[in-house]
């Protein structure tokens, strides 16, 4: 096991356990923050272990996740827009935590990777992972 290995399964079991607990109980806007961070943390833990098992393909799921998963958020605010509430629980958490996540990953894996079309990979999805964190907190925000 290496160390990207290893930060994968401190994400799975630090983030992505919570999470799930969050998407499975509590009131609809908790639900809609929950998946939101769960699509973020799959997305960071599919690149890590992309670096770790050195399987590029894992890198192009991430792509998916880091595109899909905010469309997704927004769609489940759209339809549950009047259940979500003015200020769901965990929301305020939700922004700090993909500025702060999101780099520290994507950072690291940048430099391991050098420079190459796998650079670009990487810091799209940074880029959509950050941009992605501010559009559907400011959608769950206002409903």
């Amino acid at each position: 096991m290496n160390w990207w290995l290893a930060a994968a399964c401190a994400l799975v079991a630090g983030g992505l356990g919570p999470c799930l607990w969050g998407t499975a109980r509590g009131p609809a806007g908790q639900r809609v923050v929950a998946q939101n961070m769960a699509t973020l943390l799959l997305c960071l833990v599919l690149l890590l272990l992309a670096q770790g098992y050195g399987r590029p393909s894992y890198v192009d799921l991430a792509l998916v996740v880091a595109v899909l998963g905010p469309a997704g958020t927004l769609v489940f605010t759209r339809l549950l827009g009047d259940e979500i509430g003015e200020r769901p629980p965990g929301l305020r958490l939700l922004t700090p935590a993909v500025l702060v996540a999101t780099p520290a990953t994507v950072v690291p894996l940048c430099i391991a990777t050098g420079p190459g079309r796998a650079l670009g990979k990487l810091v799209l999805i940074g880029l959509l992972l950050i941009a992605g964190g501010a559009v559907t907190s400011v959608a769950v925000r206002h409903g």
